[in-house]
């Protein structure tokens, strides 16, 4: 992956925060620019004489970027207005791009060491690790490991208080025991919601795997799972503008990552889904599915026409090797 990059430029790209400002770009476009995340990681070198996987996919990217298809959709808005656009989402873009750069730097640092730069491997290694930092804030801020954690951390402030109450009682400070049990009472609330979190977390049931090929009930567009969460981790105005609660089972269902064919809608690339708006296929999908994120996400189709997620993608998310049922009427 790295075999055309300059060693030399591969240890100024900067901190997290540079890939956090990089990213404000992709949120505002919804496509990657010259000024994103890991551009200068993506640049060929001059001296560079074979072509990369990275160095083609930036290319492709950079390509989509300019081209600025235009296509409509040829599928019709809902009866409450909505569009596909009301499903995408920014933390879902940039949840696979930190991951995809936690790819690229972890490739480069091997490459470094195999040339024996040592030096160079230890600053790449230095800025995988904030990467890495940055990521783990990330999924702790909606997934069930810092739920758990801050249950736990409640739990323990909830036990200190009743002590403090049970000595302003026995000293007979009844102003201060009220605002104790005040206290305790508002813990005792949250501390039942993070727990709840950190469960739903722990024992989520999906209707869908990584790389399976899915189509929108409503929209009616082609997508293939690239993330999951048992419930919604998006912001309140996001579940607000794509009426989340008039659904079945609102907020508290499984929500997805998907990627959308970009020949029916380039403007779109990620989506946000919750598992209400997904139907599973009837039949195996073999169609062309264009997505510039597929080459690093996915190692390529199955026989069924779905997509086979890189090992680091199903560790991500705790998820098996899905094995495709043998069909001996394939031989015939």
């Amino acid at each position: 992956m790295v075999q055309s990059q300059s060693l030399s430029t591969l240890t100024i790209c900067g901190s997290v925060q540079v890939y956090r400002n990089r990213l404000n770009s992709v949120k505002a476009s919804g496509f990657i620019s010259d000024r994103c995340a890991s551009c200068q990681f993506l640049r060929r070198s001059p001296s560079s004489s074979s072509s990369s996987s990275l160095g083609r996919l930036w290319k492709s990217l950079k390509q989509r970027n300019l081209l600025k298809v235009e296509a409509r959709w040829p599928f019709q808005e809902s009866d409450q207005g909505l569009d596909p656009s009301s499903e995408r989402s920014e933390s879902a873009n940039e949840d696979i791009l930190i991951f995809f750069f936690q790819l690229d730097l972890a490739t480069r640092v091997q490459y470094a060491l195999n040339l024996e730069q040592y030096d160079v491997a230890q600053q790449l290694r230095e800025k995988l690790n904030e990467v890495e930092e940055e990521a783990i804030k990330l999924q702790e801020g909606k997934r069930g490991s810092s739920s758990k954690s801050e249950a736990q951390d409640k739990g323990i402030s909830i036990i200190r208080l009743r002590a403090d109450l049970q000595n302003a009682i026995d000293s007979e400070d009844y102003g201060l025991a009220a605002k104790l049990r005040d206290q305790i009472s508002k813990l005792e609330a949250e501390s039942l919601a993070v727990s709840a979190k950190a469960l739903a977390f722990e024992n989520a049931e999906y209707a869908f795997r990584l790389g399976q090929k899915l189509r929108h009930k409503t929209f009616g567009y082609r997508a293939v799972v690239c993330g999951m969460d048992p419930i919604c981790c998006e912001s309140s105005s996001w579940m607000e503008a794509a009426e989340i609660k008039k659904l079945p089972r609102g907020s508290n269902q499984p929500f997805y990552q998907v990627l959308v064919d970009v020949r029916t809608h380039p403007d779109l690339l990620v989506a946000y889904v919750p598992e209400d708006n997904l139907l599973a296929l009837e039949k195996p999908d073999k169609e062309r599915f264009d997505h510039p994120y597929i080459s690093f996400l996915f190692y390529g189709a199955d026989t069924a026409g779905d997509f086979i997620p890189i090992q680091q993608l199903r560790e991500k998310y705790n998820k098996p090797r899905h094995e495709v049922p043998f069909d001996s009427q394939d031989d015939d």
